[in-house]
């Protein structure tokens, strides 16, 4: 299994589940949703989502998503983007993701034990 990352808030994530269909507004104004690997996931979260709290980790089997996936360089680095709704059938596993006492993101000890 090849595993990406996307942060969301819980709401929109209970949502979709509900629909069987993840669409979040970066689908609409950029034409993908944003995902990250697990080495990414604790900056991205420290860069984009300080202090929010509400927020969910949907961990994706990439495998089994069905629109395209292309991991294009931002920053010099390849970050996964797919490009289209999400079936939430891809998604294996959603972890509570809150901020420390600081307000930063570390990487859920589920995934910190995760060979990578």
């Amino acid at each position: 299994m090849s595993l990406i990352l996307h942060i969301t808030e819980t709401i929109q994530w209970e949502q979709a589940e509900l629909a069987g269909i993840y669409h979040n507004s970066t689908l609409d104004s950029e034409g993908f949703i944003h995902c990250s690997t697990i080495p990414q996931i604790e900056r991205t979260a420290n860069n984009f989502f300080a202090n929010q709290t509400g927020l969910v980790l949907l961990c994706i089997d990439a495998e089994k998503v069905q629109p395209e996936i292309k991991y294009e360089v931002v920053d010099g680095e390849k970050f996964p983007h797919i490009y289209g709704a999400l079936n939430t059938d891809a998604v294996v596993n959603a972890i509570a993701f809150p901020p420390d006492a600081n307000g930063k993101f570390k990487i859920p000890p589920e995934l910190a034990k995760l060979d990578i």
